[in-house]
């Protein structure tokens, strides 16, 4: 099982501290410390592919687990092919907060960042 925590390789997808930190703020205010952030991309956004982030609290056979400081992401087979290298952050801004993607495969992305092109 693949640890952001570690030096990440270049299959990996690293969590930074402060979506690390999040993630244990979700689950405490859920009550449920067994719940991972599940990280999906599906068709369709601005740009032709879209993020999504969810609350799971179990993984299946085909997910790779990267864990950080205690939290982990979970991310299905098909989603890890277009997000290794990637770097999940949380951010907290002018905007809002929200969940960010460094992908180093995204040619382009809209200018809200929850969509991207291959």
């Amino acid at each position: 099982m693949p640890d952001a925590h570690d030096t990440p390789s270049e299959d990996a997808i690293s969590l930074t501290p402060g979506a690390a930190q999040r993630i244990c703020e979700l689950r405490k205010s859920e009550g449920n410390d067994a719940l991972m952030l599940r990280l999906t991309v599906s068709g369709g956004g601005c740009s032709g592919f879209q993020y999504a982030f969810s609350l799971d609290d179990t993984a299946a056979d085909d997910d790779a687990v990267f864990e950080r400081d205690g939290v982990k992401l979970v991310v299905d087979s098909m989603t890890l092919g277009m997000m290794t290298g990637s770097k999940v952050d949380f951010v907290e801004d002018l905007v809002g907060s929200y969940f960010s993607i460094t992908n180093p495969h995204a040619t382009s992305q809209c200018g809200c960042g929850a969509s991207f092109a291959i």
